[in-house]
C-alpha cells in the first residue's frame, strides 16, 4: 500500500464528498447530545479544504495534510475545528514524503491520536473521536506486526473504528458539550467518533479501488 501527493488530494476530496452526503446524519446525532451543528460544520470545513487544495503546489503528502489541518481550524466551528485541525497537522509531520506507505500511515495516525489527546485533554472512554480513532490505530499496528496483507489491515482498521462508534452508545460523555448531559448522554452515538469512522471508511474504500 502506498499513496502519493495527487492521490492524497483526491482522497481528501472524496472525504469532502462523504461529509457533504452525511450532513443530516451527523447533525441528527449531534442534536441529541450537542449543538446540532457537527454535520454542517464538517461539510463547511471540507468544502473550504477542497477549494484550498484546488491547484495547490504540494511537494509532499505532509504539505497536503498540513493545508487540510490549517483550513479546518480556520473554517470549522465548535470543538471539531481545533481537534481535527490538530489531527491533520500533527499527522503531517510524519508524512514529509512524496509517497507514504503503511508504516507512514501508522505514524500519521499515531501522531493524530497523540495530538487530539493533547489538544482535547482526552482519552478513550470519554465518548469522543478517540473512541473510534485509537482502536483503528491499534488495528493497524497489530496487522503490521502480524505481516497481514495491507487491505486486510485496512479492513480491520475500518471495522475497529466502527466498533468504537458502537461503543460510544454505551458510555457516558465526560468531555465536550455532551458531558453537560451526564447520564442522559447514555445510549447516544458520538457524532465526532462517527465522522472519524466515515473518514477511515473512505480511506479503506479509496485504497480498495486501487487494489
Amino acid at each position: 500500500m502506498s499513496i502519493n501527493v495527487g492521490q492524497t488530494i483526491q482522497l481528501i476530496n472524496n472525504i469532502a464528498d462523504v461529509m457533504e452526503k452525511n450532513i443530516e446524519y451527523l447533525t441528527e446525532l449531534d442534536s441529541a447530545i450537542g449543538d446540532a451543528d457537527h454535520g454542517i460544520n464538517m461539510a463547511k470545513g471540507f468544502k473550504a479544504v477542497r477549494e484550498k487544495l484546488n491547484g495547490i503546489k504540494a511537494n509532499n503528502v505532509g504539505d497536503v495534510l498540513k493545508t487540510v489541518g490549517l483550513t479546518l481550524v480556520s473554517n470549522v466551528g465548535g470543538a471539531a475545528g481545533p481537534i481535527y485541525g490538530t489531527a491533520f497537522m500533527k499527522g503531517a509531520v510524519a508524512a514529509n514524503k512524496e509517497e507514504v506507505d503503511m508504516e507512514d500511515f501508522i505514524n500519521i495516525l499515531r501522531n493524530a491520536v497523540e495530538g487530539i489527546k493533547m489538544r482535547g485533554k482526552s482519552r478513550r472512554g470519554e465518548k469522543t473521536i478517540i473512541d473510534s480513532l485509537e482502536p483503528a490505530l491499534e488495528a493497524l499496528i497489530r496487522g503490521k506486526e502480524e505481516n497481514l496483507d495491507s487491505m486486510v489491515i485496512l479492513e480491520n482498521m475500518r471495522d475497529e473504528a466502527l466498533k468504537g462508534v458502537e461503543y460510544t452508545k454505551g458510555i457516558i460523555a465526560t468531555k465536550g458539550r455532551a458531558s453537560y448531559l451526564g447520564e442522559r448522554s447514555l445510549g447516544h452515538q458520538d457524532p465526532g467518533a462517527t465522522s472519524c469512522y466515515l473518514m477511515l471508511n473512505e480511506i479503506y474504500d479509496f485504497l480498495a479501488k486501487d487494489n
